[in-house]
């Protein structure tokens, strides 16, 4: 089969997750004092908001980037694109966690963890889809050079794994990796 069907249903995912994400935002009441301290006060929600915002648009490009090369779609590579799905669909509740938890140390360390194992989990599952389509033998006939965007995706990988050991040290610079990683995947490779 062709991969649009495959393509509309990602892109109903990614849209909800990106969406999903914005009720983790609240105006503060009264109950919470000066306005604006208030407001300020909510600084760790706003960055997982971004972070996790900034990092499903970019997989979505991407995966739109792999799927605008591929001339068919095979069950393997549905299962792969679920597995992404699963992984994407579930950003929103580790950054809630992130977002409640990070700079009062209440848990934020073990929610930063939780947050980059979803994050190595979804790149695991993105590593498995461009290797499916990388192969030469691969079914799904993709036209991709398979070792530059392996590098990239691996470098990822490498990183959200990086971020989720700092996580135990500092949730805060764990939160700076995952970003870092959002904004290396906004400038296409070379």
């Amino acid at each position: 089969m062709t991969s649009s069907r495959l393509e509309a249903f990602s892109d109903g995912v990614f849209s909800i997750a990106a969406t999903l994400l914005v009720l983790q935002l609240h105006v503060p009441t009264p109950a919470e004092g000066d306005f604006g301290r208030a407001l300020l006060s909510q600084w760790p929600t706003y960055a997982s908001y971004v972070v996790s915002f900034m990092t499903i648009g970019i997989i979505w490009i991407n995966h739109h980037t792999l799927f605008s090369r591929i001339k068919e779609v095979d069950r393997p590579l549905l299962l792969l694109n679920l597995l992404l799905l699963l992984s994407v669909s579930t950003i929103p509740y580790p950054t809630a966690l992130l977002g409640q938890s990070i700079g009062t140390g209440n848990g934020s360390h073990v929610a930063a963890a939780i947050y980059g194992g979803v994050m190595v989990t979804m790149s695991l599952s993105f590593t498995a889809l461009w290797s499916r389509v990388g192969r030469a033998t691969s079914p799904v006939g993709a036209r991709l050079h398979p070792r530059r965007p392996m590098v990239r995706t691996f470098a990822g990988l490498l990183a959200y794994v990086l971020g989720t050991a700092l996580a135990f040290v500092s949730a805060e610079a764990s939160l700076l990796v995952y970003a870092s990683v959002a904004v290396f995947y906004l400038f296409p490779p070379r």
